[in-house]
């Protein structure tokens, strides 16, 4: 079984940063794609960025230039550093480790 926890979301002015964790357990981490979903009040759960268990990314245009997806197998952890944060980012996002197991959420709210 497959647990997953995020950390790292927050209250952030407009144009500020924040870095989300999320560590998986279990043995099967290095092998598998992650993934950063959002989801925003009244909205759909949608991708953010995802990163092959290899280290390639990919990231939806909205999110292209200011997100960075990582990982670290070693620590099972993967991360997403957000830039240049806009209030439209504010939403849940959720860790998920394919092809389903989806950790708890953690709350991004860009305000001022």
């Amino acid at each position: 079984q497959v647990q997953l926890v995020e950390s790292g979301g927050g209250l952030v002015q407009p144009g500020g940063s924040l870095r989300l964790s999320c560590q998986a357990s279990g043995s099967t981490f290095s092998f598998t794609r992650m993934g950063w979903y959002r989801q925003a009040p009244g909205e759909q759960r949608e991708l953010v960025a995802s990163i092959t268990s290899n280290g390639y990314p990919y990231y939806v245009d909205r999110v292209r230039g200011r997100f960075t997806i990582s990982r670290d197998n070693a620590k099972n952890t993967v991360f997403l550093q957000m830039n240049s944060l806009k209030p439209e980012d504010t939403a849940v996002y959720y860790c998920l480790q394919y092809p389903d197991y989806w950790g708890q959420g953690t709350q991004v709210t860009v305000s001022s």
